[in-house]
């Protein structure tokens, strides 16, 4: 039956955070929550994992009040939860054990987690010493999370997120301070949780990577729900209106004639935007007849960051 997030609410004094926000995941895959800052999504998260109290609402895992006890879950929270002064090995340690891991299996999974998101030489740090031309391996002290970057950090607390092999796993802005090789490593772990029937949340303002995941989305503004629903279906509401033309001569009195619009111009490559499938063909049709040679002639649907800025965008209007 998976998980059901019906009405919840919160508010703080006068101001509604989060106002009856619901969603349902039946199988298993990734859900977006999405939204500006201060939009609620945090908020949110805490309810769902019933960290912070609600006004009003229910989260259910399988027909049952969500908790830790009925469901395994991994949470990555959006703060930096590691005591900064404290070695990296002995924090995962105590939080997993926190999880129910046996130490024997948490010594298994923080190796391989470690060699998986590459974090080996922070976990188990030591250096080669050479004394009259031979060659020694010492271990050295262990690292404390302020000697590591905030990617790195990001990347230790997602391994203590995967230490209990969830089935549900919560990531809020789980890319916040990767670089590209390091965004590219934790979106491999990502697909290969999708592949092992995971139920994943994830919140992030990077809408491109979560396009890739989403099959779901809700997008949050003033603390409501204002588009809701699958991916896909959404996108094809908006209609393909997003029209990528090149030619190899000029041809915006072609676009203009039609009352297109052109978004972007430059050296005869136009982005443009179109009512439909109809305008679009109807410019193709004109280029054809003059003549003209069409090097690329592409009618998309809108982007998930487009339809997040146009929606959201209506919506601070209103507000």
């Amino acid at each position: 039956m998976g998980l059901i997030v019906k009405d919840l609410s919160k508010k703080y004094g006068n101001k509604t955070v989060v106002d009856h926000i619901s969603f349902e995941m039946d199988k298993p895959g990734v859900y977006a929550l999405l939204g500006t800052n201060g939009a609620g999504k945090t908020t949110s998260i805490r309810m769902i994992l019933d960290m912070l109290d609600k006004d009003s609402g229910e989260v259910l895992w399988n027909g049952k009040p969500l908790s830790f006890e009925n469901c395994n879950i991994g949470y990555l929270a959006e703060e930096r939860g590691l005591y900064q002064k404290y070695p990296l090995l002995d924090q995962i340690m105590y939080f997993g054990q926190l999880r129910g891991v046996s130490k024997p299996e948490l010594e298994k999974k923080i190796k391989y987690w470690s060699k998986r998101l590459k974090l080996d030489e922070y976990l188990y740090p030591q250096y080669v010493s050479s004394v009259s031309g031979r060659q020694s391996t010492k271990k050295v002290k262990p690292k404390s999370p302020d000697q590591l970057s905030k990617g790195n950090q990001q990347k230790i607390q997602f391994l203590i997120a995967m230490l209990s092999d969830p089935e549900l796993l919560i990531l809020d802005e789980p890319f916040s301070g990767l670089d590209p090789v390091n965004t590219d490593i934790l979106k491999d772990v990502v697909r290969e949780q999708i592949e092992a029937g995971k139920y994943i949340i994830m919140s992030s303002h990077q809408m491109a990577v979560v396009e890739e995941f989403c099959t779901d989305i809700t997008i949050l503004s003033h603390s409501k729900a204002i588009v809701k629903g699958n991916l896909n279906e959404i996108k094809k509401s908006y209609g393909r209106v997003k029209l990528s033309l090149k030619c190899e001569t000029d041809v915006s009195q072609y676009i203009n004639d039609l009352g297109i619009e052109i978004l972007s111009d430059k050296e005869y490559e136009y982005d443009l935007k179109v009512t439909g499938d109809a305008q679009a063909n109807a410019l193709l049709k004109k280029l054809v007849d003059a003549g003209i040679t069409v090097v690329r002639f592409e009618l998309a649907e809108l982007s998930l960051h487009e339809i997040f800025v146009k929606e959201v965008g209506a919506n601070e209007e209103q507000n």
